[in-house]
């Protein structure tokens, strides 16, 4: 048998079967833009919707293995805890039965014969290509072509493994894997650990089995061993990372040996004493993604109970206590640029959180002038380096996202980002110079006279305001929130011209000290500044809603 002729149109099927998976879902997740967008307000929910979201970005990108590295990031970042952590888990094992289903479906609906269906789809998704204008038909066209290669991809490789039939060695082997539940999970998890797709390693045993060379009993074992395999990808991503993060891999590998264990013994009760003979007949793609599907939905229904556990077996092993983040350090990872809605809304996050942080510092800035208390000087000096940092890690991230496959939309809400950062950080300088100037009345023992004080309380007060609205508009894209903003910069215009005309009067008149006069002049300009920037993030707020 001429094994080369078998080998080599099998190992391109599997790259076509690969190629056509990721293209397809690309184009699914472009085309589910806002749902991905919101996917983030879930983490902070119970364990029972981690699983739903576990599950449904696991359909949607088609991969287990990158779902868990993105949850290694999230939990990198401290963007999301152990405990929520190991809901997404659970329910990334379901989601990516979603692919065999799709394969096995030539079997279950016979109008779908990839003979028939992969060219007719692939030309259908070639002219949508080709003739469409929107960015969404270009993604339809994605998941058209990509659903195509797929099948294209999975007869290839039935076709050229068919010969193997008349292979009495090649056959043995899975008789043999049949007959040692422990051989047959190590087969599934090393070829899944080598091509690190749990979704492409099932293709692999859905395309021999549709030559008729897989008994039962041996695909039941290779399955277990591929949701082992799977997750290789993940404890290889957590290298480098803090130990949360390497807790969050081990809690997926204990996961799912604890699940392939279970229903290990399950299946030898099974077919070595119940129903020996059960095993021995060929298993068909439908059969293989039931199992699978069995086996995934099942272990997630027993192990949910006790996943608390699991969470503290890893935690132990991994020698990991959960501690505060600090609050300079920027919470992104480049694990979430698998995928680029999810991380831009994180980006987002961490530039409300930042913003807050600023807003935090407006408020120390109250009354600085007033009482100048060295503590709550050191105190805005300290918040004015967090941002500063936290500035420069969330712009540069921020550029890699608009670097990747956006939309049009998505790059331009990138570039409203990068604004928005720029005039927090500015607002930030800002009030590092109203703690210099409360240093300069200290080192010059002035003070403001009892108008003065009012006056620049009036000030401090509406720019305050105009900030908050403007930080709750970015964060909720509010466009009421917007307009406030502006109502409020516009009367801080006006009370600057008024106040500044009045102190220059009380100058004039020798009503007040000179140090402490200067000091009042350059507060108005550096709040007024404040207020100009506030409004310019509620104009980027409404900016994106044109």
């Amino acid at each position: 048998m001429n094994y080369v002729s078998i080998i080599i149109p099998f190992v391109g099927g599997l790259g076509m079967f690969i190629y056509g998976m990721q293209i397809m879902a690309q184009g699914l997740e472009n085309a589910a833009g806002n749902r991905m967008k919101s996917l983030l307000a879930v983490l902070t929910k119970n364990k029972f919707f981690g699983v739903c979201l576990g599950a449904f970005i696991t359909a949607v990108i088609q991969s287990s293995s990158a779902t868990t590295v993105m949850v290694v990031g999230f939990v990198n970042a401290g963007i999301m805890n152990l405990t929520q952590a190991m809901g997404v888990i659970m329910g990334a094992n379901i989601g990516t039965t979603v692919t065999g289903w799709l394969v096995s479906a030539v079997e279950w609906a016979k109008f779908l014969s990839p003979s028939n269906l992969a060219p007719i789809a692939i030309m259908v998704g070639v002219v949508i290509m080709l003739t469409g204008t929107r960015r969404a038909m270009k993604d339809v066209s994605s998941i058209i072509i990509g659903f195509g290669l797929l099948f294209v991809g999975i007869t290839t490789m039935s076709s050229a493994v068919a010969p193997l039939q008349e292979s009495e060695a090649f056959c043995s082997i899975f008789v043999s894997l049949g007959r040692s539940p422990f051989l047959g999970i190590i087969a599934g998890a090393l070829v899944t650990a080598v091509i690190q797709s749990s979704s492409a390693s099932v293709g692999i045993l859905q395309s021999l089995a549709a030559a008729g060379l897989v008994p039962f009993n041996a695909a039941v074992y290779i399955i277990m061993g591929q949701n082992i395999g799977t997750c290789v990808t993940a404890m290889l991503s957590s290298v480098g990372a803090k130990k949360n993060a390497k807790t969050a891999a081990l809690m997926h590998l204990l996961f799912n040996i604890i699940g392939t264990v279970i229903f290990s013994v399950i299946a030898i009760v099974f077919f070595k004493v119940l129903y020996p003979t059960a095993g021995t007949g060929n298993i068909t793609q439908t059969e293989i993604s039931l199992v699978h599907t069995i086996f995934n939905i099942g272990t997630t229904v027993l192990l949910f109970p006790m996943s608390n556990l699991i969470i503290k077996l890893a935690k132990k092993i991994g020698k990991v206590d959960e501690t505060v983040q600090d609050d300079s350090k920027v919470l992104l990872d480049d694990r979430m640029l698998e995928t680029p809605g999810i991380a831009l809304e994180s980006t987002i996050s961490e530039a409300v959180r930042m913003g807050q942080i600023v807003l935090n510092t407006l408020e120390l800035c109250r009354d600085v002038l007033f009482t100048k208390d060295y503590q709550k000087i050191l105190d805005i000096k300290e918040d004015e380096e967090k941002v500063d940092q936290l500035c420069g890690g969330i712009s540069e991230y921020a550029i890699k996202i608009s670097s990747l496959s956006v939309s049009e939309k998505e790059h331009q809400k990138v570039v409203h980002l990068l604004q928005t950062i720029s005039d927090i950080e500015r607002i930030s300088d800002y009030c590092e110079n109203m703690s210099e100037f409360a240093e300069t009345m200290v080192d010059r023992k002035a003070e403001f006279t009892d108008v003065g004080k009012v006056e620049m309380q009036e000030m401090i007060d509406v720019c305050i305001e105009s900030y908050a609205h403007a930080i709750r508009a970015f964060e909720s894209n509010d466009r009421e929130e917007a307009l406030q903003v502006i109502e409020y910069e516009t009367k801080a215009d006006d009370l600057e011209i008024k106040l500044r005309t009045e102190h220059m009067k009380r100058l004039a008149g020798n009503e007040c000290n000179t140090d402490a006069g200067i000091v009042f002049l350059d507060a108005l300009v550096c709040l007024e500044r404040i207020s100009d920037h506030a409004r310019n993030i509620a104009e980027e707020v409404l900016a994106q809603q044109v």
